[in-house]
């Protein structure tokens, strides 16, 4: 079992950063010494057995910054144990109706670094946090035609039991 976990993350709104704080705090738990750390804070693997690494999905892909992790770090990435995870509100949507599709926009980090176990967790949708008017007209217009609802969408309990895979996964 790993002794030290990174839990890099990359987010907008905050949502990601919870997940990867209930991440961290399951694995604490089970006596592994698990970091969070924004992605563009990272600048050394060395000190970690293993990493996890998760972002928002906008637009169908990662953001910019944790792909820029994921090539930045790749060979350290493929040298140790990786599990990678999302947050996205089109799982909130279809009751899972869309997991495969989703699943596929992790398909660019899979061409970089094997991952060990992947989470895909339904996300957050506050539209205030927002920050382009454009973009928080469509979340407007998709939650008043009832695709989604504006709030908290994330499954605490689907996130803890991914989490407390991990140490097995990532061994």
């Amino acid at each position: 079992m790993p002794k030290r976990i990174l839990v890099a993350y990359a987010s907008r709104t905050g949502s990601t950063i919870g997940v990867a704080q209930a991440i961290a705090a399951v694995l604490t738990e089970s006596g592994v010494q698990a970091d969070v750390v924004p992605m563009p804070d990272v600048k050394d693997l060395s000190l970690y057995d293993a990493v996890i690494a998760g972002s928002p999905i906008q637009a169908g892909a990662w953001l910019p910054e944790a792909m820029e992790f994921i090539r930045d770090h790749r060979t350290s990435l493929n040298q140790k144990p990786f599990a990678a995870f999302l947050t996205c509100m089109t799982l909130a949507m279809g009751k899972g109706k869309y997991r495969d599709h989703v699943s596929g926009w992790l398909e660019p980090v899979r061409s970089m670094v094997k991952t060990r176990s992947e989470g895909l967790f339904a996300g957050a949708l506050d539209i205030g946090k927002i920050p382009s008017l454009g973009d928080r007209l469509k979340f407007k217009i998709s939650v008043l035609l009832g695709i989604w609802g504006e709030g908290d969408q994330r499954d605490w309990d689907a996130i803890r039991s991914w989490a407390r895979e991990l140490p097995k996964s990532l061994s």
